[in-house]
């Protein structure tokens, strides 16, 4: 039995006693949790490889920082910034992946002369943790992981593709009523089926039009907003938070046309739609809804700095004149962070500050804030 039909194995036994536990149907936010964060097992939680550039060498997906170091030296200007803007020195990082970002942030801060007294990271998984402190050895005790949230925090937040792995609920209507969509035990090849019931529960945004609609919405990722906007506030000095990501505001959200959400998986660089599949051994995400972010924060009392697209942001940050100084081969790399069909603008950035209004360098230009 090979290591991954051992774990896919284990993780369906725990999947099938939570939905016994669940008097027979897991609501989607639950399995997801599950498939991505249960100890040991889950996707995030697992020793398979997940980030990587090449399919060969195991990896799911490629994120910004392991695309380009460009990347986390564009934003660390913003960084740098914000820390002046809020008077603090301790950076914050939620989701830190294989440590590529942190040590970008980290060479890039020092170069601009930035003080950084402490830089905290927040991650579920022990696996991707061993794997950063491996990556950030050199940086010594500036690096520091937490494994709860403190009870106030001050600083400057950085979270890249971490909302998008917040469990989602999935709400699918049908013949104009509501259903709650959930996993049940069944008599397939994954063992697993879906099953709707009706429910309460709504979309922000109804969809206009009569037809079926399956969308996602989010309420694990803001509460998370919130969380992080209670500890923001409840230290001396505040700070500032900054999440990458793909998504879009309400409108384009829940547009008529997008009917079967945005739910997507993710395994040797290839999507697929089937979360029931191969639970454990691949990535489950959705699009963020950065309307539904954007009130969390504003609603528990951070302020808005902006919203733009990615390939603005890093404009405005300076990238396209990293990219002058450096190698055909690092431009060509770059250019996937702006270019409209790689990641420039699917991707989203949304920043949030405790402190009166100031003009952020990220959101200079082509500022989108009207749109949520």
């Amino acid at each position: 039995m090979t290591e991954a039909h051992s774990l896919t194995t284990a993780m369906l036994a725990r999947v099938h006693k939570a939905i016994s536990e669940a008097q027979g149907c897991l609501p989607f936010d639950q399995f997801m949790a599950l498939a991505l964060y249960e100890p040991g097992l889950g996707y995030y939680a697992n020793q398979q490889p997940k980030f990587g550039t090449m399919p060969q060498s195991g990896s799911d997906f490629v994120t910004a920082p392991e695309l380009s170091p460009l990347f986390g030296a564009a934003l660390a200007k913003q960084v740098a910034e914000a820390l002046k803007a809020t008077d603090t020195e301790e950076v914050w990082e939620f989701g830190a992946g294989s440590g590529a970002l942190a040590c970008q942030l980290l060479n890039e801060l020092k170069q601009l002369g930035c003080q950084v007294k402490q830089y905290n990271i927040m991650d579920l998984s022990s696996t991707l943790k061993a794997r950063q402190q491996l990556r950030l050895a050199e940086f010594g005790d500036q690096v520091n992981w937490l494994n709860h949230w403190p009870e106030s925090l001050q600083g400057v937040v950085v979270g890249n593709e971490v909302l998008d792995a917040m469990p989602v609920k999935l709400l699918h209507r049908i013949q104009g009523v509501w259903h709650e969509r959930g996993v049940v035990k069944a008599n397939t090849p994954e063992g697993l089926a879906w099953e709707d019931r009706r429910t309460d529960l709504r979309p922000p945004l109804e969809p206009v039009g009569e037809h079926d609609y399956l969308t996602e919405v989010q309420p694990q990722g803001e509460a998370f907003v919130a969380s992080l906007a209670e500890r923001l506030l409840a230290s001396e000095k505040g700070g500032a938070a900054f999440f990458l990501d793909y998504g879009f505001p309400e409108s384009e959200f829940f547009h008529p046309e997008r009917h079967m959400g945005t739910l997507m998986c993710h395994q040797a660089h290839k999507a697929d739609a089937n979360p029931l599949d191969a639970v454990g051994l691949k990535d489950i995400t959705a699009h963020v809804n950065f309307t539904g972010m954007a009130l969390a924060g504003q609603n528990a009392g951070l302020q808005v700095l902006g919203y733009t697209s990615q390939a603005r942001f890093l404009l405005n940050l300076g990238l396209a004149e990293k990219m002058a100084e450096s190698s055909l081969v690092e431009r060509a790399q770059a250019m996937k962070l702006i270019t409209e069909h790689e990641m420039g603008e699917l991707f989203k950035v949304l920043g949030f500050a405790t402190h009166p209004h100031w003009q952020a360098q990220g959101f200079a230009v082509g500022d989108r804030s009207h749109r949520l």
